[in-house]
């Protein structure tokens, strides 16, 4: 199997610290900031930037996963509505400034669909999107306000993202020409 590791496990963690910094810094302070992690990669982006608020700032930020399988517009069909579970965040998002984690922006589709289902929870401020790798390959007019790498790849390969917290052995980004993890 061809694969190319382009994020090791400290690469990932340095990525974070960084993105984390630059949403303090155009935020100027997080009272107004909130999370919301894609689920399932998106979420553990979302709460490790979380994490490193509170260790680095002192700062508690809201921090929740959206699940945006019914938002879906190329999975949603007359015949088949996917599996989804309701969005409850436990904080509202109306006013605030939400930034949209996600670990892959490729098409655009799951941006899209997820800033839909913010939008069901209520009227933020604004949103800003923050993803691990932007490999390009656009669908829909969607750009990331915070990129940890930009790495473009072909519709052959795939991105896998391997994460401790869904049962990877160590946290790595990986481009291959297979589908399956």
């Amino acid at each position: 199997m061809q694969q190319s590791v382009i994020m090791d496990a400290s690469r990932l963690h340095r990525t974070v610290i960084r993105l984390s910094h630059e949403i303090a810094e155009r935020n100027e302070g997080m009272e107004e900031v909130v999370l919301i992690g894609v689920k399932r990669g998106g979420e553990v982006v979302a709460l490790r930037i979380r994490d490193y608020f509170a260790k680095a700032y002192g700062q508690s930020v809201p921090c929740g996963g959206i699940d945006i399988g019914i938002t879906r517009d190329d999975l949603v069909t007359e015949f088949f509505v996917p599996d989804a579970t309701p969005n409850d965040l436990g904080f509202d998002v109306t006013g605030k400034t939400v930034v949209l984690c996600d670990d892959v922006l490729h098409t655009g589709r799951t941006a899209v669909a997820a800033i839909e289902a913010i939008f069901h929870l209520g009227r933020p401020k604004k949103i800003q999107l923050l993803v691990l790798l932007d490999r390009g390959g656009r669908e829909v007019p969607v750009r990331a306000d915070y990129v940890g790498k930009n790495a473009p790849t072909s519709h052959q390969e795939y991105v896998r993202v391997c994460l401790k917290e869904l049962g990877a052995e160590e946290d790595k980004l990986i481009i291959t020409k297979e589908k399956a993890c």
